[in-house]
């Protein structure tokens, strides 16, 4: 297998509306980087729209976000894995300063965080998605010592020695939550602790 050197994986349910324009959007900041969309069955021809806009599409049958993310990390041979959402929520131009400290050996975890500069809270008016949020990074800085802002962010970039070693044990978007504590769980504030780069979210669009 060829190992790729960084590989953006995009985990989608119907989102046909704007996964052609997440995949260009990424392909024009890393044009290096091979794209990777993995279906969980959708109904809406996403698949059709990845694969004409040059992404390797993959399929998995297992409902969830955390059985793709499985799969995902089990098929996939790289030096980075950038994971962003299929829904155009994260912008693609922090993507290379994501990907740039797991590529120097700085870091296996960089974190997309939308909380830091407010814009997220004014654009989600989901008050347990915030609750949710500061619960479980309360939670995280309590038990093990160490904390960042944005644990539920579906944007992250990660190195092949952490995905390799992930155990993926949610079926569901539990997936998040995991993957923020796992690091703080290995590392004790070694390299393995996530960097946050901050990201603005940005309104949903159509290709």
């Amino acid at each position: 297998m060829v190992r790729d050197g960084i590989a953006v994986i995009i985990p989608c349910y119907n989102e046909a509306l704007t996964i052609g324009k997440v995949i260009d959007d990424f392909r024009s900041e890393l044009p290096e980087a091979t794209v990777y969309v993995y279906d969980n069955n959708s109904t809406d021809g996403t698949a059709e729209i990845a694969r004409t806009r040059g992404a390797i599409v993959k399929y998995e049958p297992r409902q969830g976000k955390g059985n793709v993310c499985r799969q995902m990390f089990r098929d996939i041979d790289a030096d980075c894995y950038l994971m962003v959402d299929g829904d155009d929520t994260y912008p693609a131009e922090p993507a290379r300063s994501l990907c740039a400290p797991i590529l120097a050996g700085e870091a296996d975890m960089v974190v997309g965080d939308r909380l830091s500069n407010g814009t997220y809270a004014q654009q989600n008016a989901r008050a347990f998605h915030g609750f949710g949020n500061d619960l479980v990074r309360a939670m995280i800085r309590w038990i093990y010592g160490y904390g960042f802002e944005d644990v539920m962010t579906g944007y992250r970039a990660m190195s092949r020695p952490f995905v390799k070693t992930f155990p993926v044990l949610s079926e569901g978007f539990q997936i998040e939550t995991e993957l923020s504590i796992m690091p703080s769980i290995a590392a004790g504030g070694s390299p393995m602790s996530p960097w946050n780069t901050e990201t603005a979210p940005r309104a949903r669009s159509r290709n």
